[in-house]
């Protein structure tokens, strides 16, 4: 089973191009799934039948996976067996007609937008890690891309004459606008302090003290110490300026479809969360306006 995991993975980056993560969870959830079947007295994938997963399923269940966990790993199955169906490696698809467990999405935490400026404004940009911690704030609020794609930004993907930024995330590079505030921070850094951190040739836009390129980690502990500061008492992730940024943006009348390539999401259906939070917050303000609600 595991030669055919392996084949699996190559197919799924070789053919569907699909990011590092994405296929790290599939060999992740097919894995286990081997590790269940092995256990069950079961040698092949070939041996299995639309009860063995249902049974796999619950047995997740009763471990405590979450809802999503159990529907991710279905998922990861389901993909496996159309690709030996496809491949002629067994006759009829175990997994047809199995549904994924409903899971009750969770809204994402937002900022208000004088939560946002008091966080941008919390870094003192006279100096060069000040300035690099604004520049990054500032962009990330003004693009919504994720925090493994700042951190990935190198010097050439600034365009601060045209005003965008090139950004690659899940293999699929996308153009994004910069504001003039945005703008503003990101030059003073890239222009007047960035030299003084950088070492030898790094290309890397953000840098660390030692002039390497900062990790997804290493913002974390920036974003986690400015939000004490700024005495937000909310459970702030370093995602929640992206779901700040595209909640702010439709509230504002933009339409779902642009939100959907600014934030680089596959699937519609995954951005029209924020329309939620937009229709939470007009209920809001009709329950504390209206006299009679």
């Amino acid at each position: 089973m595991n030669k055919i995991v392996k084949d699996f993975e190559i197919y799924l980056k070789e053919e569907k191009k699909l990011s590092n993560n994405t296929l790290e969870s599939y060999g992740r959830d097919l894995r286990q799934f081997s590790e269940y079947l092995i256990d069950k007295n079961k040698s092949s994938f070939t041996e299995v039948n639309k009860t063995t997963i249902i049974t796999y399923l619950l047995y997740l269940q009763k471990k405590g996976r979450a809802t999503s966990t159990i529907s991710r790993s279905l998922a990861s199955i389901r993909s496996l067996y159309l690709y030996l169906l496809n491949n002629g490696e067994i006759e009829n698809d175990p997994t047809l007609n199995l549904e994924s467990p409903k899971s009750e999405k969770k809204l994402p935490c937002i900022l208000s937008l004088s939560e946002v400026e008091s966080l941008i404004n919390q870094p003192d940009d006279n100096s060069s890690m000040g300035s690099r911690d604004k520049a990054m704030l500032e962009l990330l609020y003004a693009t919504g891309i994720r925090v493994s794609e700042l951190v990935r930004l190198n010097i050439d993907d600034l365009n601060l004459d045209l005003d965008f930024i090139k950004c690659n995330g899940n293999n699929r590079e996308r153009v994004i606008p910069i504001g003039s505030m945005a703008k503003k921070a990101v030059k003073r850094y890239s222009t007047e302090y960035r030299n003084q951190l950088v070492k030898d040739d790094e290309q890397a836009l953000f840098v660390n003290y030692y002039g390497k390129r900062l990790t997804r980690q290493g913002f974390w502990k920036i974003i986690k110490r400015y939000t004490k500061q700024a005495k937000i008492d909310k459970k702030i992730t370093p995602h929640t300026l992206r779901h700040s940024f595209a909640t702010h943006l439709i509230q504002n009348g933009a339409d779902l479809k642009s939100v959907q390539e600014m934030l680089g999401h596959s699937d519609i259906s995954t951005t029209q969360i924020y329309m939620q939070l937009t229709k939470n917050k007009i209920k809001d303000v009709y329950n504390k306006s209206h006299p009679r609600a």
